[in-house]
């Protein structure tokens, strides 16, 4: 189509004039990704084809650097596109998103194995020590010279197209295994025609389950909808125990109940496929290749630290069961305890021993005040930061709000979106993205997106946060600082871009400030009287937070060994494995973690994290990061906690770092000494 001004230029691609490049949403349909993403390719392709066939000799500025900043078309396509995806499907966009993810993966082989780029990148990096380069530049040459590697460049003609049908099917099959995912945790949400099976349930929670239930099509009744992990938090309020069956086994039997939605055979294609690509570059299993490139040093180390906290955990969940089946049979002589119901005592229990009513610890938390109020005043007392919301933008879906973001020098260093509200379009969990990264080569400010999944309130009510929403709200935001204080050259090392099991922990050390005293104090006023919280609530709450159950630490651990199990398979053990739910079975048990009372907090068939997204062979991840969070949390507090000073170490020593710098020194230095183990096991309730 052609206007009076030339062509029309593709919405997804177009130049915006909105705050730091802020996508015109307004302009965009669905219709205009598949093209824009076929344009972009194109350019990438032209760009890539011009650095490999340079005459001259390589050098960091004309083929690294060029390379790094090469694709920006395709980068803002991806950075707008593949936020949605997860935010607000529809079936339009999981068809795009099929066809992308084998397009995508076969456009980044391409330009992997250019054979004249390569030679390029390798002579540069056999040169590497006398380049001259700084540090974020060597660590950019080194991460592109290992991908090229890792994505297949060194084998040989046969073995780079085995790894380009590899890929490319491994992309359709995890697309595939995610759509289902969130197909089938929809059809399996809970009907209830009578409320009287709902006692134990808040007011708020029964009109949103209501409103579920109208949306899905049932003039009457009540619509329980699942989360992602395989325990509810519902589960802890509902007093009827057949309920709590219902609910629990609709969780655990998602994806394998032999339905359009089952992802069974998707997951023994996976994990072989995976063992192959890995012998194909000369690793023993999926595993190795990945841990490969994180901060843990091989598979032995995870092993060793999984291994340690199994062995405390399932001693502690012993007594802890023990005195659980004690309580509820305290309350009910007949009473057993089965694994739809533990999370549900462990709740009674907790309440009986606190010395006030923790159920109204939600009064004094409503979203959009501990946003405000909570969340922003952390990040200004440690960071400086202010923040603005700007309703004059407009985001991708009326329930996203936007606020620009500025530093202490009133600079705007950015836009911050929060999608909060849960909807039948989003995956289940939390999340963050980003749309636009930072980058001072190119003069980019980064644009984050905070993803949440809060029951939506009726209109004109409040959005009351639990002690674990409140907890996922700061964690995301941890994960938005990092995005939002990168202050690095290039945007392949911006922000979170930092080995997997280190990108959890900025998320977890923020969420020591949700109910940090004076942070507290500041957000925590009930939504009706505008009354400050009670100090012995507030204490409460506080002692609730911080007494992780071994529950809770068993589910985690479980789901670890389990991704594990399936990725140190070689292809051999991968192509012998008929049967997920019997490996599932035997793998748990030989951890050490097979109890029946606690399943894994993802079951295979589910286990979208390991299948679906990134974290495959890497969900040790939160708890290696747990180690270094521990540790930070006894600096912040040593250093007299919520200070600025405090705040501008850790900004600078980590959040504005990214992949710039070793992460793993930078923490040493931060904290001046190698992180133990001593303060995560003391945390847990593992040691005394």
């Amino acid at each position: 189509m052609m206007t009076s001004s030339g062509p029309k230029v593709n919405p997804v691609l177009a130049h915006s004039e909105l705050p730091h490049g802020l996508p015109d949403f307004a302009s965009i349909s669905d219709d205009d990704f598949l093209p824009a993403f076929t344009a972009a390719m194109a350019a990438h392709l032209d760009e890539v084809a011009e650095i490999a066939e340079l005459p001259e000799p390589a050098t960091f500025t004309d083929t690294i650097e060029a390379l790094e900043l090469s694709g920006r078309d395709l980068a803002r396509a991806s950075g707008i596109f593949f936020n949605l995806v997860g935010s607000d499907a529809n079936p339009e966009r999981n068809a795009i998103s099929q066809e992308l993810s084998t397009r995508l993966t076969d456009h980044g082989n391409t330009v992997a194995m250019n054979p004249a780029l390569f030679a390029r990148i390798s002579d540069l990096h056999a040169r590497i020590a006398d380049l001259g380069l700084s540090e974020p530049q060597r660590r950019l040459l080194e991460t592109r010279y290992r991908e090229s590697v890792r994505a297949g460049a060194a084998l040989d003609a046969p073995g780079q197209q085995e790894m380009r049908e590899i890929s490319a099917r491994l992309a359709y099959l995890t697309t595939t295994f995610s759509q289902r995912i969130l197909d089938d945790t929809n059809a399996s949400a809970v009907y209830a025609d009578d409320v009287a099976v709902l006692a134990g349930l808040g007011t708020g929670y029964l009109a949103s389950a209501r409103r579920a239930a109208e949306q899905a099509g049932h003039d009457v009744g009540y619509l329980i909808g699942l989360e992602l992990p395989t325990s509810q938090s519902v589960l802890t309020e509902l007093s009827d125990p057949a309920t709590r069956r219902r609910v629990f086994d609709a969780s655990v039997s998602r994806c394998s109940r032999g339905n359009e939605f089952d992802t069974r055979e998707l997951i023994l294609e996976i994990v072989r496929l995976r063992a192959r690509r890995a012998q194909l570059l000369g690793y023993r299993d999926h595993a190795e290749y990945v841990i490969d490139e994180q901060t843990a040093p091989d598979p032995a180390a995870v092993d060793d630290l999984l291994g340690e906290l199994i062995s405390s955990a399932m001693v502690a969940g012993d007594k802890e069961l023990a005195a659980l089946t004690e309580f509820a049979r305290s309350q009910d002589s007949s009473v057993e305890v089965g694994a739809a119901d533990a999370t549900y005592w462990l709740a009674q229990q907790r309440r009986s021993s606190a010395p006030v009513d923790l159920d109204g610890f939600a009064d004094y938390c409503e979203l959009d005040t501990v946003i405000t109020r909570g969340v922003f005043f952390a990040a200004g007392r440690l960071y400086g930061l202010r923040f603005t919301e700007r309703p004059d933008l407009r985001a991708y879906h009326p329930d996203v709000r936007i606020w620009e973001v500025f530093d202490q020098d009133d600079t705007s260093i950015g836009l911050f979106l929060g999608d909060y509200f849960a909807r039948p379009s989003k995956r289940g969990g939390a999340w963050m993205n980003n749309i636009v990264d930072q980058s001072s080569v190119l003069a980019t400010r980064p644009i984050v997106v905070n993803v949440l999944n809060v029951p939506k309130p009726a209109d004109g009510e409040p959005a009351l946060l639990s002690i674990d929403q409140l907890t996922t709200l700061f964690h995301e935001f941890g994960h938005a600082l990092h995005g939002l204080l990168s202050a690095v050259d290039y945007p392949s090392q911006s922000g979170t871009s930092v080995p997997r099991d280190f990108v959890e922990f900025p998320s977890q050390v923020n969420e020591m400030w949700a109910l940090h005293p004076e942070v507290l104090a500041n957000y925590a006023r009930h939504h009706e009287t505008g009354e400050a919280i009670p100090d012995e609530l507030a204490d409460a709450a506080r002692a609730n937070a911080g007494a992780d159950t071994a529950h809770g630490t068993i589910e985690y651990l479980a789901a670890s060994a389990l991704d594990l199990a399936w990725h140190r398979l070689s292809v051999e053990e991968a192509d012998a494995v008929d049967d997920v739910e019997e490996f599932e079975a035997r793998a748990l048990s030989e951890s050490g973690v097979g109890t029946d009372l606690i399943p894994p907090r993802y079951r295979s068939a589910y286990f979208n994290h390991i299948f679906g997204g990134g974290y495959s062979a890497g969900y040790y991840s939160y708890i290696w990061s747990e180690v270094l969070d521990a540790e930070t949390e006894r600096w912040f507090l040593a250093g007299g906690g919520l200070r600025r000073e405090n705040g501008r170490r850790f900004a600078e020593s980590t959040l504005s770092r990214g992949d710039s710098v070793e992460p793993l020194a930078a923490h040493e230095e931060l904290i001046g000494h190698r992180p133990e183990i001593g303060p995560l096991m003391r945390r847990r309730g593992l040691v005394g």
